[in-house]
């Protein structure tokens, strides 16, 4: 197994997706930060001033936009081996495919840790900077960084959940395409209609949302509540991924 997960970090550093994709993340994360810290105090935005510890909850909560960006990590670590052809002759080599899926849950779950830190890094720098000019810095203490903490286990799991969907589609555009239409349509759709906004709390999202700080939005569970419900999707979707790499036939 061990040399399973290295072959699985050698196939994603030895490429350029992954820088693209923390890069991609950091611009995110930056951009989120620095708008959210801008408008922080107008009336217009709504959005709690600068220096109350619902401002620095919700700003120190930014790294988590970006879970698309981790989801997609994932799938890609597991579409690459359908999309490059190299599917066969890996599951020759290690007949037991669910090794090679399991293998695959573990070095993305791993490598998404250093890229979360990062986004965290960013989002903290960013707030502080741009606060600390306003006049309010955050402090890094008590609830700040139970926040903290709890974004970069979101977007670690997203990551996880990412290999799981790519496990079940295979496809890797379709399985990008699927994973933002949901994120960005489905979700949000349920989210504002009176009738299932009830049912956004169970949803990815919603455990998303519980997890970290959050001032709007239909009602939610608590934030331990909504992180083993998100834990539970990305174990679903990755036993599922898992039971169907193993019965379906490599195309």
């Amino acid at each position: 197994m061990i040399r399973l997960v290295r072959s699985e970090w050698t196939k994603l550093f030895t490429t350029r997706v992954w820088l693209g994709l923390l890069l991609g993340g950091c611009v995110m994360v930056g951009g989120f930060a620095a708008l959210l810290t801008g408008f922080a105090g107008n009336a217009e935005s709504g959005l709690p001033p600068v220096g109350t510890p619902e401002f620095e909850q919700v700003a120190l909560a930014q790294a988590t936009n970006a879970t698309v960006l981790f989801l997609i990590l994932g799938i890609i670590g597991m579409t690459q081996e359908y999309r490059h052809r190299t599917a066969t002759p890996t599951f020759l080599t290690v007949p037991r495919r669910w090794k090679v899926v399991v293998a695959k849950l573990i070095a993305y779950s791993v490598a998404a840790v250093p890229f979360a830190l990062v986004m965290l890094a960013v989002n903290v720098l960013v707030v502080t900077v741009y606060a600390g000019a306003r006049g309010a810095a955050p402090s890094l203490t008590g609830d700040n960084l139970e926040v903290l903490a709890t974004s970069g286990l979101a977007l670690v799991i997203y990551a996880l959940i990412g290999v799981g969907i790519g496990a079940l589609l295979r496809n890797q555009v379709g399985a990008i395409v699927g994973g933002l239409v949901y994120l960005f349509v489905v979700e949000p759709v349920i989210r504002s209609i009176p009738a299932t906004s009830g049912a956004y709390k169970w949803m990815p999202g919603g455990g998303l949302e519980a997890m970290t700080a959050t001032f709007q939005g239909p009602d939610l569970l608590g934030a331990w509540e909504g992180g083993l419900l998100l834990v539970g999707y990305g174990l679903l979707a990755a036993l599922l991924g898992t039971l169907l790499a193993v019965r379906r036939d490599v195309v």
